[in-house]
């Protein structure tokens, strides 16, 4: 929707690019805006911007002068952009989580009902799962994790070759993975700083209460149930919570393993700053052949790829560039078009350099 900046709120989402008298963006599509962007646009005299209906916490946008009016449930329609859909879903999750926190068994159905319209929309349209982590805030990352990892992993269960039964699946898998964090202390869970090591390990015990969450519900397939209590083991044994190996780690651990790792790694995080999808495939791909499954490796890299052609993007030494071609071999490496002078940049020969962020 079109607003003029004076209605702006915190939180509002660009959902196209503001530029000035250069094609240059001012500030970026999918950027979440704060005092200080919105600023920006008014020393920069600009007028009106196109946002997302919905804010990053998942409340309708309402403009300053409708700000009083009731609230009301988003219609989740295909004509309701795909960031507000997901971002409503985010909120439906943190209201079952704290249930789960209050004591309420697990309601398969309920979640079902809001998750699954927007899996199946995300496969229709991939390109958006990879744009995920642009939404995700400090406070509020535990359920924007869960909502991801589920699309994440349904996509690669997709990409693998699973039929449609067994990717949904894997994504309720990925969806509940951690719901045993309803069992840990909030004091912990709520902590803005580096957890002590005795906070970390009763972290490490989530895998453990999710899956005692489960246990026994029969609505809940098997495969949902192993794939929560495994998503932290890796392949060399160096996981957690029993350090399985190899084929003792169920298939649908072995894919969220690598959509759980992929999320947090490019999320804004309450201790860690997030790092470019480009960046974070770099690093799980380095840990590959020792910790996770290279098929499940090669779908994500393969839908980044498919994805990242005419991507714009910052790199490592601050210049901006649109991605132009990617290599099969090194799918994290693409050659690059730097905006000003035209320079193209192949990665792969420039090591010191690296996409540092997806703009």
């Amino acid at each position: 929707m079109k607003v003029h900046i004076n209605q702006l709120r915190e939180g509002c989402i660009l959902s196209v690019d503001v530029t000035s008298l250069t094609n240059k963006p001012i500030i970026p599509k999918k950027t979440v805006l704060d005092k200080d962007k919105i600023k920006v646009l008014h020393a920069f005299l600009i007028k009106e911007v196109q946002v997302e209906p919905t804010l990053v916490n998942g409340n309708p946008f309402r403009p300053y002068e409708v700000i009083k009016e009731q609230d009301e449930e988003i219609d989740l329609d295909l004509g309701v952009s795909f960031s507000s859909h997901y971002l409503k879903a985010v909120q439906e999750f943190k209201n079952v989580f704290q249930s789960w926190q209050a004591g309420i068994q697990v309601d398969i159905v309920k979640i079902r009902k809001f998750f699954i319209p927007l899996l199946e929309r995300s496969i229709k349209t991939p390109s958006e799962i990879f744009m995920l982590h642009h939404y995700s805030i400090k406070d509020d990352y535990l359920y924007h994790h869960s909502v991801a990892v589920g699309l994440l992993a349904g996509h690669l269960g997709n990409k693998l070759n699973y039929e449609k039964g067994q990717w949904i699946q894997i994504a309720l898998a990925g969806l509940l993975s951690d719901c045993g964090m309803a069992k840990v202390d909030t004091r912990i869970l709520n902590k803005q700083t580096a957890l002590l090591p005795e906070e970390y390990n009763e972290i490490r015990q989530h895998p453990s209460h999710g899956y005692k969450m489960l246990l026994n519900l029969p609505v809940i397939r098997e495969g949902v149930k192993l794939g929560v209590f495994q998503h932290h083991e890796r392949l060399d044994g160096s996981g957690y919570p029993l350090g399985l190996k190899g084929d003792k780690i169920h298939p649908f651990g072995k894919i969220l393993a690598v959509a759980d790792v992929y999320h947090a790694m490019t999320s804004e995080r309450a201790y860690r700053s997030k790092q470019s999808p480009f960046k974070v495939l770099e690093l799980i791909i380095q840990d590959s052949f020792g910790q996770f499954d290279i098929s499940v490796i090669q779908a994500l890299t393969s839908g980044i790829a498919n994805f990242s052609i005419g991507t714009k993007v910052r790199l490592s030494d601050r210049q901006v560039g649109e991605i132009v071609f990617v290599e099969s071999k090194s799918p994290t490496r693409p050659m690059v078009k730097l905006e000003g002078n035209g320079e193209f940049i192949q990665l792969s020969q420039r090591r010191e350099l690296y996409i540092d962020e997806i703009l």
